[in-house]
């Protein structure tokens, strides 16, 4: 309260940066960090309800380690009538290519291979994913279940060669690893594309969510330390017999460009008054983080997920940042 009235008795900035993430917390009882991104939001809308005026907030990455908190945020920002911004940089990124899934299309299967671990660059994962597919025919819809798997499940799962069977389409798979910039190889360099022992031999510890949207599109997220370095997608298109992909491009320090399109979202926010895409994104990929990390502590069980119900409509017109002669 103090730091919006700038030590004075009145609400005094005209917007709100919120990054919660800095600093030592506890973690849950799946092992997600506890920001206080929650608490500090809180903190702030306590002020515009008394004020009876609000300004726009950005909230980096993820709203809340809590489903429940998380839904009340949002329930929140439309209560108070406020602009609310939030997620991550990879849907607002360059990419390699320059493409995104043409609007309105029919969506079969999603599938994303990334750098990462759990409780954060899964969050960054299913941004990327979530950015593309939301954009099918019928708009958003939610997700029904998810399941994680670790380790040997993994390996399991990819032997499977379809959703049906219990794993998910290797040419999905496939068209990711083509899009890579940082594929491992082997010493010799003789073999470009990894074989399946390769890939066993170089990921210690893979992870995979398996989820499935309430209007039957199947979706993988695979982190893949050891095998790339980086993000990349492929998507299914409805009688398409070749899939869309592309790699959702980071470049490297110091050129952090990907943080400069995102606070060009932000910016954007706190000009207008208005957010470039809905705050939905984000509430339903923080909840796909919260169910994958409770999966895999419960024994990579499969999980219904009737609470992630989240409907909403995406934007026309594609809102990452694009190549610029």
């Amino acid at each position: 309260a103090e730091a919006l009235r700038c030590g004075g008795d009145r609400l005094a900035v005209d917007a709100v940066l919120l990054i919660g993430e800095h600093g030592r917390y506890p973690k849950s009882e799946y092992g997600q960090t506890k920001y206080p991104r929650y608490e500090l939001f809180k903190a702030a809308t306590e002020v515009f309800r008394k004020e009876g005026r609000s300004v726009p907030v950005f909230n980096d990455k993820h709203l809340s380690w809590k489903w429940d908190w998380a839904r009340e945020m949002v329930d929140l920002s439309k209560e108070l009538n406020f602009a609310f911004t939030a997620g991550s940089s990879l849907p607002v990124t360059y990419r390699m290519p320059d493409v995104d899934l043409p609007y309105g299309v029919e969506v079969d299967e999603v599938l994303g291979v990334s750098i990462g671990s759990i409780d954060s660059y899964d969050f960054h994962c299913l941004e990327m994913m979530q950015c593309l597919v939301e954009r099918r025919k019928g708009g958003e819809t939610g997700v029904v279940a998810l399941q994680a798997l670790r380790g040997d499940k993994v390996w399991k799962a990819m032997e499977a060669t379809s959703w049906a069977a219990g794993g998910w389409d290797p040419q999905l798979f496939e068209a990711c690893l083509s899009r890579t910039q940082t594929l491992t190889q082997p010493e010799t360099f003789s073999h470009r594309y990894p074989t399946p022992a390769q890939i066993r031999e170089w990921v210690k510890d893979p992870v995979v969510y398996r989820f499935e949207y309430a209007d039957g599109l199947k979706a993988t997220m695979l982190l893949m330390n050891g095998l790339v370095g980086d993000f990349n997608v492929a998507v299914r298109l409805k009688g398409e017999s070749r899939p869309l992909s592309t790699l959702f491009y980071l470049p490297p320090n110091p050129n952090v460009m990907y943080s400069a399109a995102l606070m060009s979202k932000a910016e954007e926010t706190f000009l207008t008054g208005k957010s470039p895409y809905p705050v939905e994104r984000t509430l339903l990929t923080g909840g796909l983080v919260e169910a994958g990390c409770q999966s895999l502590t419960k024994g990579q069980v499969r999980l219904e997920t009737p609470h992630l119900a989240v409907k909403y409509t995406a934007p026309r017109e594609s809102t990452h940042w694009r190549s610029v002669s």
